[in-house]
């Protein structure tokens, strides 16, 4: 895959517009906080609400070691955003990702573009095996998409986080390459 990668989406008006895949830059920071303070990108993660746009620039300013992180932009603006991180020592051969779109473009094929470019990496450029991530358990078109990509359900993690005043489960899923 190129650096940068376009495919087409649906927005929810049905109108089909490219999506562009690409590296996050420092100039996203506002627009990645502005996506994470949105109600429903914010409860598909363990962020608290009223993000702010310095949290954001530190995080982007020092990513993990062995992270790769990507946004998706649909006609110049982002509108989701995606990360891998690489474990280490004898580990080595699992990735972790975390990724969320923006509340007004669900349903309409970010997700796929991003968790794409995201095996693309995995699978073609890193040689990792195994794929893992975390969802809560109530997140049902999160799920769909993670299994359409070949996760798997291997647990479920009780009481995991407390989200908006309950405390929510959450399933451990995975993608093994052979």
């Amino acid at each position: 895959m190129s650096f940068e990668q376009q495919e087409p989406v649906k927005r929810r008006s049905s109108t089909v517009r490219p999506v562009t895949i690409r590296a996050t830059r420092m100039s996203d920071a506002e627009a990645i906080a502005a996506i994470a303070n949105l109600p429903g990108f914010r409860a598909g993660t363990l962020r608290l609400p009223f993000q702010n746009i310095e949290e954001t620039r530190q995080w982007l300013e020092k990513p993990s070691p062995n992270s790769t992180g990507i946004v998706a932009e649909v006609d110049g603006q982002v509108v989701g955003s995606a990360g891998l991180t690489r474990l280490s020592g004898r580990r080595i051969h699992i990735g972790q990702i975390g990724m969320g779109v923006h509340d007004d473009f669900t349903g309409s094929g970010i997700g796929s573009a991003l968790l794409s470019a995201l095996i693309d990496t995995a699978d073609n450029w890193l040689a990792i095996k195994r794929l893992e991530l975390t969802v809560y358990a109530d997140n049902l078109p999160a799920i769909g998409l993670y299994e359409k990509f070949g996760f798997e359900t291997e647990g479920r993690l009780r009481a995991f986080a407390f989200r908006n005043g309950e405390y929510v489960d959450a399933l451990t899923m995975a993608r093994l390459r052979f």
